[in-house]
């Protein structure tokens, strides 16, 4: 059996933590699907390049609010895929290349077989085993599948799939009314497909400020049909003809099903047992603050452990695992404090911190600022009629959370962000800087005024 120094499962995330230091040592990855992991090949970057795309061809759509007259002749989806996979594919190919220049790639899924030793399955076929002085775990999460979808035997997509689909659909029905389910909605609402959301809770982005998930659903019940509050009873139909048949007695009748209805760590499928592994009830891989697992040896980060299934989050992680690795006499902790979020949808989505529902179930005393977009001059001139920046803070000023919704929100709530981090407060914030006339950060420093 072959034994490694370092073995790393999964290759998103996991595959920055080789660099320089480990220079000399004996490293194997292991890589169940492609490299890149879920960020690079089904995730941030294909979905965004997409969501990008969409919101060209929405702007067409509505442009002549603004006085231009203008149409659409023809979505190329095939175009658009290859643009955006063309680019991607490669970018996994080369990584994959490169560690196997210098060091041992498996393609295969990995699972323990005892204390630091694991077996894989080869996607070629056969199995190879291992044991490594130290294994870190990056094994990503996988979408949820519901079983009125999954044991219905009608065909569906998850966002694994979806985005390399062969043709636009007419009619695509979404199951699910979280971030995944809002961005894709938007991909294919913006290139012209009829979109039909069912979504068990009151609210899309569910658990978002308040103020968040209102307007958002609101504006997606303009685009979309969007059924809240229902759950989905069974499923029939066949490819090309799927029909979902709801709660309420109604049905939603589609060519094309796309089931986003949350994610799940993968950990319940390495035999985390056998190594040493525990994990939480959700499933997730028990770490400390370090990174490190229950069982000797065994590191683990991004979204089989984290509670923040996001890609800066894994990122953040493996650079402390990495460090630690290299320096076990000098580890560093992991920082979960203030992790914003964003939602590339129509209307954009950028979060930090606690929300307004939060703050009065945990009986904090707060203060909220609201400013609207159409009340600062570039928003007014692009006509925004829904957006706005929420301030949340204490009665000291400090920053306890931020929600922006509208154009370029993931974007400028980064300042808040950064504030948050460096404990700068509202009226510290508002005072200590020019604020660009007539940009739409105007409407950031509004919302602070308004908090004070």
């Amino acid at each position: 059996m072959a034994h490694h120094d370092l073995a790393v499962v999964g290759t998103g995330s996991g595959n920055t933590i080789v660099d320089e230091r480990f220079a000399g040592l004996d490293v194997v990855h292991v890589e169940a699907t492609r490299f890149g992991g879920t960020c690079l090949n089904v995730g941030c970057i294909p979905t965004k390049m997409l969501a990008h795309t969409a919101e060209i061809a929405e702007s067409v759509r509505t442009a002549s609010r603004l006085g231009i007259d203008a149409r659409i002749d023809r979505i190329r989806w095939r175009d658009i895929v290859d643009r955006v996979y063309g680019r991607l594919d490669p970018i996994g190919d080369d990584g994959r290349e490169y560690r196997s220049e210098h060091g041992t790639v498996h393609i295969g899924h990995a699972r323990f077989t005892g204390p630091r030793a694991m077996t894989v399955e080869l996607a070629e076929g056969g199995t190879t085993a291992f044991t490594a002085d130290r294994i870190v775990l990056a094994t990503g999460g996988r979408p949820v599948v519901p079983p009125p979808v999954a044991d219905s035997g009608v065909p569906f997509d998850t966002s694994d799939t979806i985005m390399r689909i062969g043709e636009l659909p007419r009619h695509l029905a979404v199951l699910g009314g979280g971030y995944i389910a809002a961005e894709l909605a938007h991909v294919f609402g913006g290139l012209g497909c009829e979109v039909t959301i069912v979504e068990l809770a009151d609210t899309l982005l569910d658990g978002m400020d308040e103020t968040v998930t209102e307007r958002f659903t609101a504006a997606a019940r303009e685009r979309f049909d969007v059924r809240t509050g229902r759950s989905v009873e069974r499923v029939t139909g066949s490819a090309g003809d799927v029909r979902l048949h709801l709660d309420d007695g109604t049905q939603v009748r589609a060519d094309r099903l796309l089931v986003a209805a949350g994610r799940i760590p993968n950990g319940d499928r390495m035999d985390l047992a056998a190594g040493g592994v525990a994990t939480h009830d959700d499933g997730r891989v028990r770490v400390d603050r370090h990174g490190r697992t229950t069982a000797d040896g065994v590191w683990a980060l991004g979204d089989v452990s984290t509670p923040h299934p996001l890609k800066h989050v894994a990122n953040h992680e493996a650079t402390i695992v990495a460090h630690n690795l290299a320096h076990p006499d000098d580890l560093r902790t992991v920082d979960h404090d203030r992790v914003p979020a964003a939602v590339f949808a129509s209307p954009q989505v950028g979060t930090v911190g606690r929300t307004g529902q939060q703050c009065r179930a945990e009986g904090l005393a707060h203060r909220t600022g609201l400013h609207e977009y159409g009340d600062v001059a570039y928003g007014w001139a692009m006509e925004e009629q829904r957006g706005f920046c929420k301030i949340i803070t204490s009665p000291d000023g400090t920053l306890l959370g931020a929600h922006v919704l509208g154009p370029q929100a993931s974007v400028l709530v980064q300042q808040l962000v950064q504030a948050m981090a460096l404990g700068t407060t509202a009226q510290q914030l508002a005072d200590v800087q020019y604020w660009i006339h007539p940009a739409l950060s105007e409407v950031v420093e509004n919302a602070l005024r308004d908090a004070q």
